[in-house]
């Protein structure tokens, strides 16, 4: 059995307050879910939206609901009605099927923008210059419903820390690069990145807001 509030709290002691722990519950029953939301625990991380939907429907309405993973334009609408943070913005289209959707809510839905900073081809993500031309579009300051609020990123699957270090690093350059492009619809404040095996790097790198799912749940189910 894994001992998630044990867990929780010993992530929790290890990292500064103004660091934002997401618990990465992709996979995960519900009942476990609860054992950290007994705990204290109330930021959840999904990678699915239907997966999210369902658990949504379950837990208490206290709960905030980030979507983590690649996002499809045409699942957004699922999604629109509560999710509090989608981390994975990689494209004006979709940033633009957000806000035609939380408009529906009469909601503003806060966006992260994905940032590619690590080798590896599989990873999604823009550019920094496509994220500046973004920021800076007309385009986003016609969109009411969304709020650009930060950047993600994830870096190499490694074990090379000084390869981590420096993506990280990357990131959070070109977070204060772009925090000087701030408008109605744009407040950069938070830098998503680190996981359960490099966010003490990510961290001492900037980081403000981690996503981590094994080192408090246990071992992924994929089934």
């Amino acid at each position: 059995m894994t001992d998630i509030k044990h867990n929780l709290k010993t992530i929790l002691s290890s990292i500064p307050e103004h660091v934002t722990l997401v618990a990465v519950s992709k996979t995960k029953p519900v009942p476990e879910l609860m054992e950290a939301y007994k705990a204290g625990q109330r930021v959840f991380g999904e990678n699915k939206i239907q997966e999210m939907v369902e658990k949504y429907e379950q837990m208490p309405k206290d709960v905030q609901w980030h979507m983590i993973g690649h996002v499809q334009s045409n699942k957004v609408k699922y999604m629109a009605e509560f999710v509090s943070l989608i981390h994975g913005v990689d494209k004006l289209k979709l940033l633009k099927e957000i806000d035609k959707q939380a408009k529906k809510h009469e909601r503003i839905i806060d966006c992260l923008l994905q940032i590619k900073i690590a080798e590896e081809d599989s990873k999604f993500g823009m550019s920094a210059k496509d994220a500046k031309t973004l920021i800076t579009s007309s385009e986003l300051s016609g969109l009411k419903n969304v709020c650009i609020t930060g950047v993600m990123g994830m870096a190499t699957f490694t074990e090379d820390n000084q390869q981590i270090e420096q993506e990280f690093k990357r990131l959070k350059h070109i977070f204060d690069e772009l925090k000087v492009y701030s408008s109605d619809n744009c407040k950069l404040k938070t830098i998503s990145m680190g996981m359960s095996g490099d966010y003490q790097i990510a961290i001492a790198c900037g980081s403000t807001m981690i996503r981590v799912g094994s080192s408090i749940f246990g071992a992924r189910n994929y089934g």
